[in-house]
């Protein structure tokens, strides 16, 4: 069977290891927890390519512990039982927790991580997650919080450099070639920093029956058959762009607002998922401080879901635009957000009696809606009273931030409530 590079020069122990230098160095904590044995649940969080995979199965291999991987790609709730009545049937007291190792981790379902959570807490195995994705947010925090993160960074020029050296030289089949390395940018380029794209560019070039291979610039752009605006939007670089997409638009940006649109174009993107993204972008960073950005995203998301490509670019690029040259607010935002927290922390306090709907008259007379003042029979429609419970009354969540909009907004609020209104 033809094993790939890429497996073929998969490092064995930590001394092989490439890349990752703040985790695996000599004096690092990590590498003492490893050397230790003692190890907490971990999951590993980087880009792809980087090497998580491999370094936890150096882990399994040094710890001397049973090892048990599952892919959340097509593994569900029934495949972690079964793995878990496994490790069940080998806890004696001379064997060490099995490890599980779970790749993608970010794609299991909530019920599918609840069905891990028991046998992490009572130490049936000890888990090792693997994902591209931020954690915080696609991990279940109950699980999250028994896991010790650890941050995987991209592979420096340098890691490169001495992957393909390694190749080069230790690989069997490789090193009995003539291969010259003249030029490197295109490989690392095409790479984007992942290990096991590299390999197997390399692989690809090398194979080739000349006595002598040179690998160019020219020579690796002919055989990938590609171009420079290579984008995978079922990957990494999906949600790269993306999140530089919304970064230049938020930081006011046009022209890197129009440059991060263009690759996405150019790569073949969804045109609904950027629109999508625009609406949220609307909505969360640019806000009150105008609020037609939401209505000209909203509409621009009708317009590009009914025209497609390639004229929706245009309406994309009049959006981007007006976007990244709107005034900003993010007030809306942290507003929902510390009324969420405060919910989280008060939990489900009564409704104050006043507010309370009476539809019979047993609920009248035991007080509903008795003290309510209706705003409509008051001097501008309005009146002071009290509409949040009587625990929070204190609390202010929307504070008006400084931009033209809002300060008209802040004059209104003040001109109705006072200045307690942010007292408060």
């Amino acid at each position: 069977m033809n094993i790939p590079l890429a497996e073929r020069l998969r490092p064995q122990n930590l001394d092989e290891y490439i890349g990752q230098e703040h985790l695996i160095g000599n004096d690092t904590a990590f590498r003492k927890i490893i050397d230790s044995g003692n190890l907490p649940s971990i999951i590993f969080w980087g880009p792809p390519g980087v090497g998580k995979t491999t370094i936890s199965k150096i882990i399994a291999n040094t710890s001397g512990r049973a090892f048990y991987i599952l892919s959340a790609i097509n593994s569900g709730v029934k495949d972690v039982r079964e793995v878990i009545e496994k490790a069940k049937k080998q806890q004696f007291f001379s064997n060490p927790t099995p490890l599980l190792f779970i790749d993608e981790i970010h794609r299991f379902s909530k019920s599918q991580q609840d069905s891990l959570l028991g046998a992490v807490e009572q130490g049936i195995v000890t888990l090792i997650g693997a994902t591209t994705e931020n954690p915080s947010f696609e991990v279940i925090s109950p699980l999250l919080s028994r896991c010790q993160v650890y941050i995987l960074k991209s592979l420096t020029e340098k890691n490169l450099d001495n992957l393909v050296e390694r190749a080069l030289k230790k690989d069997l089949i490789l090193k009995e070639k003539n291969i010259i390395v003249k030029e490197k940018s295109a490989l690392y380029l095409h790479s984007g920093g992942d290990a096991r794209k590299l390999l197997n560019i390399l692989e690809l070039v090398s194979n080739s029956d000349d006595e002598e291979i040179t690998i160019t610039d020219k020579s690796v752009k002919s055989i990938l058959q590609t171009n420079l605006a290579t984008y995978d939007k079922n990957g990494e670089m999906h949600y790269d762009i993306i999140s530089a997409f919304i970064k230049s638009i938020r930081g006011s940006d046009p022209n890197a607002s129009l440059y991060w649109l263009a690759r996405m174009i150019e790569g073949g993107e969804d045109v609904k998922f950027i629109a999508r993204r625009l609406i949220i972008l609307a909505a969360e960073d640019i806000g009150l401080a105008n609020p037609n950005a939401l209505l000209l995203a909203n509409n621009c998301f009708q317009a590009v879901n009914i025209i497609g490509f390639p004229e929706s670019r245009i309406i994309l690029s009049e959006i981007t635009i007006y976007l990244a040259t709107s005034p900003k607010s993010n007030s809306a935002y942290k507003a929902i957000s510390e009324a969420q927290k405060k919910v989280k922390e008060t939990g489900n306090l009564p409704v104050p009696l006043h507010l309370r709907n009476a539809p019979t008259k047993l609920m009248k007379d035991m007080g509903y809606a008795q003290d309510y003042k209706y705003s409509h029979s008051y001097p501008n429609n309005f009146v002071k009273q009290d509409f949040l419970p009587e625990e929070i009354n204190n609390s202010t969540f929307y504070i008006p931030q400084n931009n033209t909009k809002e300060k008209s907004i802040n004059d209104k609020i003040v001109k109705l409530w006072g200045n307690d209104y942010f007292s408060r």
